[in-house]
């Protein structure tokens, strides 16, 4: 089952419950108590951190400081549930960005090259974008925060429906209460407790893929250069060899900052010094983005960070749970964030969540049912994500099988003909953006040109890869010299 592309939240709100947790204030969970708004009288988020006022970070998002691309399709289902999301976002500094004309990417084929009318998203720090998200979420009537606790585990009567949820103030950690409620989602993240909470409680925990291509960041801010000029908005370089991938991007971001990240897999962590954070960006296959940071003003330390491995944990496949206990984004699936994809799955895992109260409420079952539907919903994403990190030869979580292997040669060619053609930019590019399925790259004309056109330049990189990463000696196209449709 492909991605859901309905970007329209349909809001009927019903209140036939009384009150919901939330576990995690994080964008996930905050999502998740938008939705939970519409079917509860009252929902409350547990939150162990206390929650800065405005755009600051918080110690519970240790990636905050790192590059978070919200993907199209997560701005639209945002902008469905939070109306004007984009528009206040706007105003407070978001960069808008149009992923045709206003991004420029080096793949290892070159410069893809431009094309009109691209889908559009915003481009913002974390905290930002975490900030209208809480700001817009806790105003409304039916939601509260209970910060500072920690959740300790769940709470059952004697049928064995979970009751509530166990907490303890992080001020005082002897002491424990428990606050009742008829459904408790778990939008806790990557540290979630709930597989032992289940386990503690006789109900099999769920088993585990996880897929690790030790890819590591390191993230800077700078101040553009006086009177810089660029006719782009976010500049990507993306490299590979045999060994590794490797990349660095430019984001422009609020307060005219821009917000550099440099990613690695297979160990070749960047690094955090100043003269080796500039050495990586030297080193890449083209110039542009060093070029640009050669006059930039650091503002901020170098961030780095390297919990990256993607994680399922298969609620879905469980015999039975508790028909009132549901997770959802990272503390059900947490993806390598270099794709980008961790907070538009979780908004969609918020709408489809939403979706089976409308049609269920609470029936017994509504926890299974709802697992096996995000798992459905999680699979084509997973699986795009895990096929990359298989090209990284010490990636742990299993071998790329023949189907893998022959993937990656063919969406190769699909790049390799996406330097000539705007069209196949435009389709990938949609692709990546969860607007539409990976098979539209299978379609007859775009099968035609990249095995046509594409397997001259991919099969000559996967042989310089294999052949230690030689650099093909032709010179890379610039970008003044790229076509644009």
């Amino acid at each position: 089952m492909e991605p859901n592309t309905g970007a329209c939240y349909r809001r009927r709100v019903t209140n036939k419950h009384h009150h919901a947790i939330v576990i995690g204030g994080s964008i996930a969970g905050l999502l998740a108590a938008r939705v939970l708004a519409d079917h509860f009288e009252r929902v409350t988020i547990i939150e162990r951190d206390h929650l800065p006022d405005g755009p600051q970070p918080r110690k519970g998002v240790p990636q905050a400081s790192h590059v978070h691309v919200l993907l199209v399709k997560g701005l639209q289902i945002i902008e469905s549930l939070l109306p004007g999301f984009g528009q206040a976002l706007t105003a407070d500094g978001a960069v808008p960005v149009n992923w045709g004309s206003d991004a420029r990417t080096f793949s290892f084929a070159g410069w893809l090259p431009a094309f009109t009318g691209g889908s559009a998203s915003l481009l913002c720090s974390r905290n930002l974008l975490e900030h209208h998200i809480r700001r817009r979420v806790l105003a409304l009537p039916q939601v509260s925060v209970v910060q500072g606790v920690d959740a300790a585990g769940l709470r059952a009567d004697d049928s064995g429906r979970m009751t509530g949820l166990a907490v303890r103030s992080r001020d005082d950690m002897r002491h424990t209460r428990v606050i009742e409620a008829d459904l408790i989602v778990d939008a806790s993240g990557r540290s979630s407790k709930l597989p032992d909470w289940l386990g503690a409680l006789g109900y099999e925990e769920p088993r585990e893929t996880a897929v690790n291509s030790f890819l590591g960041y390191s993230s800077r801010l700078y101040r553009p250069p006086a009177n810089f000029k660029a006719d782009w908005k976010a500049l990507l370089v993306r490299d590979r060899d045999a060994q590794h991938a490797r990349g660095a991007g430019i984001y422009a971001i609020e307060d005219g900052q821009w917000l550099v990240n440099l990613g690695a897999s297979g160990k070749a962590y960047p690094p955090t010094d100043n003269e080796g954070f500039l050495d990586f960006v030297r080193a890449l296959p083209v110039p542009d983005l060093y070029d640009a940071l050669a006059q930039a003003q650091p503002t901020s330390a170098i961030n780095g960070y390297r919990r990256t491995e993607n994680r399922w944990r298969h609620y879905e496949r469980l015999k039975r749970m508790p028909d009132n206990v549901v997770a959802l984004g990272d503390a059900a699936c947490a993806f390598n964030p270099v794709y980008g994809q961790g907070m538009s799955i979780a908004a969609l895992g918020a709408l489809e969540l939403g979706q089976a109260l409308e049609r269920d409420g609470l029936r017994p079952g509504f926890a299974l049912r709802f697992q096996r539907r995000l798992a459905k919903l999680i699979k084509t994403p997973w699986t795009m994500a895990t096929s990359e990190d298989f090209r990284t030869p010490i990636t742990e979580g299993g071998r790329p099988s023949w189907v893998t292997r022959l993937t990656h040669r063919y969406f190769d060619r699909v790049m390799a003909a996406a330097v000539h053609d705007p069209v196949i930019h435009r389709a990938f590019m949609e692709v990546l953006q969860l607007l539409k399925p990976p098979t539209t790259l299978f379609s007859p004309r775009i099968a035609w040109k990249a095995l046509r056109d594409g397997h001259k330049q991919a099969d000559a990189s996967t042989q310089a890869s294999a052949a230690g990463g030689e650099r093909e000696t032709r010179g890379p196209l610039h970008p003044s010299q790229r076509s644009h449709a």
